[in-house]
């Protein structure tokens, strides 16, 4: 679904690297997290894999486009849907069911197939009872989720998101987080996450982490946070569950590394307990 080769990045053409020779492969159907500090480059990585931004050197490809073909660049946009961190930054219509045909409409949707396109897309995120409700009056929450669906109505195979959580309090974030394991899961849709939450990294296949341009870690999640010492010194938290099991072993109790999960914490305690 993606692919980067060697990819390098700098804004102004002087300034050191943001990324430094990136060598990702996503397939498709895959959910991927990927984590780094503030300045880390993993935004500037996301704005590569819809041609938001191009490489200064190497290639990226698309769905297997290269994005530097600028003649493709409506397929990759097609193909490779993008969400932000602030969602009114993406709402544009007045309306919930208006906004999320924005896209299908101008891109010469018949009606019929975009009232279609509309229905399963608010009822993919959960909000088909809002279609007719002022996105401004919606929670956070409630406003990603109807970003989402506005990517969804391109009907794109992956959708990016550069912290879609970050302005949201617990309850919207579970929102978000249910809707993208949903659309993972149950559409088999490829899902890219960047995020600054750890907890939320745990849902992924695989977690990405990124520091000064560079990869440092690229694994499932319960082997990326098993080496707790070595994520806090990248500058990042680990899952809450790990770090409580990380405590309990320097308190000296016989419990395993790698535990992300609280059905695994409890398994794990049970069986020191006896």
């Amino acid at each position: 679904m993606i692919k980067t080769e060697k990819l390098t990045f700098n804004y102004s053409g002087e300034q050191p690297n943001v990324l430094k020779d990136i060598d990702i492969e996503i397939k498709n159907g895959e959910f991927v997290a990927v984590l780094g500090h503030n300045g880390s480059g993993k935004s500037t990585l996301a704005k590569h894999f819809n041609a938001i931004l191009l490489p200064v050197g190497g290639t990226v490809y698309a769905n297997g486009i290269n994005t530097k073909d600028e003649s493709r660049l409506y397929d990759i946009r097609r193909a490779i849907g993008m969400v932000f961190q602030n969602p009114d930054n993406q709402i544009v219509a007045t309306i919930v069911e208006e906004d999320v045909a924005f896209a299908p409409e101008n891109l010469g949707v018949p009606t019929a197939e975009i009232r279609e396109t509309v229905d399963w897309a608010l009822d993919t995120v959960g909000m088909t009872e809002y279609k007719q409700h002022a996105p401004h009056l919606l929670s956070g929450g409630q406003k990603q989720r109807i970003a989402i669906a506005g990517v969804l109505a391109m009907k794109p195979k992956c959708i990016v998101l550069d912290e879609p959580t970050a302005m949201l309090d617990p309850i919207g974030r579970k929102e978000v987080m249910d809707t993208l394991m949903h659309l993972n899961s149950k559409n088999a849709m490829t899902i890219v996450l960047i995020t600054h939450n750890m907890d939320e990294a745990v849902n992924a296949d695989r977690v990405i982490i990124i520091s000064d341009g560079e990869i440092v870690k690229d694994a499932p999640p319960h082997i990326v946070f098993s080496d707790v010492d070595e994520i806090k010194a990248l500058g990042l938290d680990v899952p809450q569950v790990t770090e409580l099991m990380y405590e309990l072993r320097k308190a000296g109790l016989d419990v395993p590394s790698g535990v992300i999960t609280i059905e695994d914490a409890y398994k794990a305690l049970s069986e020191v307990a006896g």
